[in-house]
């Protein structure tokens, strides 16, 4: 008998296998409800542009896009720019995993579309996190090793979504080039434990009996440049010197335990930079039009972050986050800021025994 000890497929995603049983059949006491809105921002005309070509509909990445776009929202715009986002049941409802990421802009200038690079980074996350679990790899424990089946599946840390995602882009041929920040989450349905990994400005906040429990910090060079995955493109003999190339050896990890009743938040800097953390904490309230519809109520609270953004950017008299963090740099920029938003809202429910 030759016993195969299980390697792992690359260095840097260190993703470990374990062996489970199909017929076990686990106790998940966590639930959790997703809600998702977005809209991009009003139309704006870059130097250097040129002429967008998406992915097309019929291919691999195109269809998943199409499909992830169509989930049904009050917000009534079809597009979220150069965001983008995703979220997936993991293996044997293990848990969910989710995410959001921010092309950036100012690839336009060099006649690239960021939308390309994030859109392809959360299509990855997602191919990856489906097939992966949200925790260890649930095993029958009556079972002797002899017994068990072979390994099928592993477990996957959001840290390790964004670096393996993060590979796939690389390899991706239609996306020449581009940034993206990112924020990938997890959440485990056996043990109500939250993983994340952030890079950027993008980020996360908990709410927990009406108040914030935690918001994930921005990562950034300086001000209004955060730190960003990033792709090159093809050495042509011109230099990109704006371009800032960080690792996903870089992101923030974060970890805490759930209880019921929490709301996550994920969001694009599109949220952040127009809305205040009371003002999110008042929105992701129940509305109580909507009854005890969990799936309504996410969903409701994701529609009305998206809208009172919206408005907020176009609000030049309302102080915004973004002018007060302007305000320290000594800039002025009065107002809210146009920036394509989107935002993830998850529920957590925990079933008594």
């Amino acid at each position: 008998m030759v016993l195969i000890l299980p390697t792992r497929t690359a260095a840097r995603s260190r993703v470990a296998r374990r062996l489970f049983s199909t017929a076990y059949t686990p106790t998940h006491p966590y639930s959790f409800h997703i809600g998702v809105s977005f809209a991009p921002k009003p139309p704006v005309h870059y130097k250097g542009e040129k002429t967008k070509v998406p992915f097309p509909s019929d291919g691999i990445i195109g269809s998943w896009r199409n499909k992830m776009l169509s989930r049904p929202k009050a917000v009534a715009t079809k597009e979220c720019g150069e965001d983008f986002f995703f979220h997936v049941d993991m293996k044997n409802k293990s848990g969910v995993s989710f995410g959001v990421a921010d092309g950036v802009t100012a690839w336009l200038e060099s006649g690239v579309d960021p939308a390309l690079f994030s859109q392809a980074l959360m299509f990855h996350a997602h191919r990856y996190s489906r097939s992966a679990w949200a925790g260890e790899p649930e095993v029958d424990p009556t079972l002797d090793y002899a017994e068990r089946e072979e390994v099928e599946g592993w477990e996957l840390t959001p840290y390790e979504c964004l670096d393996l995602a993060y590979g796939g882009v690389l390899r991706e041929k239609l996306v020449d080039a581009g940034s993206s920040t990112a924020c990938i989450i997890t959440l485990n349905s056996c043990n109500g434990l939250l993983r994340s990994a952030n890079l950027g400005d993008s980020g996360f906040s908990i709410i927990r009996d009406g108040s914030i429990l935690y918001s994930q910090p921005v990562q950034s060079h300086f001000f209004n440049c955060p730190k960003q995955l990033t792709k090159l493109p093809p050495p042509t003999g011109k230099r990109f010197t704006r371009a800032c190339v960080d690792s996903p050896r870089e992101a923030e990890t974060y970890k805490t335990q759930l209880c019921n009743g929490d709301i996550i938040v994920a969001y694009t800097d599109g949220l952040s930079d127009n809305v205040f953390p009371h003002e999110m904490v008042e929105i992701c309230s129940p509305d109580p039009l909507l009854g005890e519809s969990d799936a309504a109520q996410v969903q409701s609270m994701a529609d009305r972050l998206v809208i009172y953004a919206r408005e907020c950017m176009a609000a030049k008299s309302r102080v915004s986050p973004f002018e007060r963090h302007a305000a320290r740099q000594g800039m002025f920029f009065p107002g809210g800021k146009p920036d394509d938003v989107t935002v993830i809202v998850a529920l957590v429910r925990e079933i008594e025994a």
